[in-house]
């Protein structure tokens, strides 16, 4: 039986992570924290996500000519993603996160986009030209590339059929053509603020669908998740976790997520696995997550509960 098959168009990054005791203040240094190096990029981050769900997974984005860029191809292949779309831009480095983390698993991020901001409509279509997709595939896109990169990839959702699953992180105004492709959109419970203005989660979630016709989900950490369609507005609780890092959670949200619909699932089924998967890469340092298997999963879905 094939495997379910997903896209994904985004942000490839080095992640270059202190561990301290608390976040700093403005103007403030944290000394005696722990570095360590991971893969990261929202983008990049779905799709390892994804594949290891159990999806067939295929990443167009880029990095730059220098050993970072290097490295970050071999660990996406070796992850057992396509990388054929993966550009290697030269004179430009390969985009870069700075994060701290402190003792409860809360971060800061700081991102130098590097390579990441020649991710544009060319080299997407050109990833794309003569590549075939099967019209039971699911598009995955997020905002840390350009509009034009975003757009490519949700026309080419359309005119193939594919399920487009837009994150729309970090939160920025959304190009309006971007709502006439029938995305299901996923911002976190910020983001979501962020685009509608609102603060309480519930309504900024039924106005930002009443605006797009979008169905909506927005992840709520601890609390869960929440979606708005037209069947209405359900709610769904988070496991319960002992939380050691939160970076990539929400990515893992998102590539659980895409590969879940591309399986099949209904929208409903396919929040549950993700609920479970982000809850899981809480308990796992780094951005790119390991621990969101499918066996690992499907142990843990009755602990959610809902709709409530």
């Amino acid at each position: 039986m094939d495997r379910p098959f997903v896209l994904v168009v985004g942000s490839i990054n080095e992640d270059l992570v202190v561990n301290a005791d608390r976040l700093p203040r403005p103007g403030e240094t944290v000394t005696g924290g722990i570095f360590r190096r991971f893969g990261g990029g929202k983008g990049a981050n779905q799709a390892v996500a994804a594949a290891r769900i159990g999806a067939e997974v295929a990443f167009i984005g880029a990095v730059g000519d220098d050993d970072l860029g290097a490295n970050a191809i071999d660990r996406l292949s070796e992850a057992g993603l396509d990388v054929t779309g993966v550009a290697r831009v030269e004179g430009i480095a390969t985009g870069v996160a700075i994060i701290v983390v402190d003792q409860r698993g809360e971060n800061q991020i700081a991102v130098a986009s590097g390579a990441n901001a020649a991710v544009d409509r060319e080299l997407v279509d050109r990833a794309l030209d003569g590549r075939s997709l099967s019209s039971d595939g699911v598009m995955l896109a997020n905002l840390e590339v350009g509009d034009g990169a975003v757009l490519a990839a949700a026309e080419t959702a359309a005119a193939n059929g594919l399920t487009l699953v837009l994150n729309p992180a970090p939160a920025r105004l959304i190009h309006e053509r971007l709502f006439e492709l029938a995305p299901i959109l996923t911002p976190n419970e910020s983001e979501a603020g962020t685009l509608t203005g609102i603060v309480q989660p519930e309504a900024g979630a039924d106005a930002l669908f009443r605006k797009t016709g979008a169905a909506v989900i927005v992840t709520l950490g601890e609390a869960g998740a929440l979606v708005v369609d037209r069947d209405g507005v359900r709610r769904y609780s988070a496991i319960d976790i002992e939380p050691v890092d939160s970076t990539g959670a929400g990515d893992v949200f998102n590539g659980v997520l895409a590969a879940r619909l591309a399986a099949g699932d209904t929208l409903d089924e396919a929040v549950r696995w993700a609920i479970v998967g982000s809850g899981l890469a809480v308990t796992e340092s780094g951005a790119r997550k390991s621990i969101a298997t499918p066996e690992a999963v499907t142990s843990r879905l009755a602990e959610v509960r809902g709709p409530i």
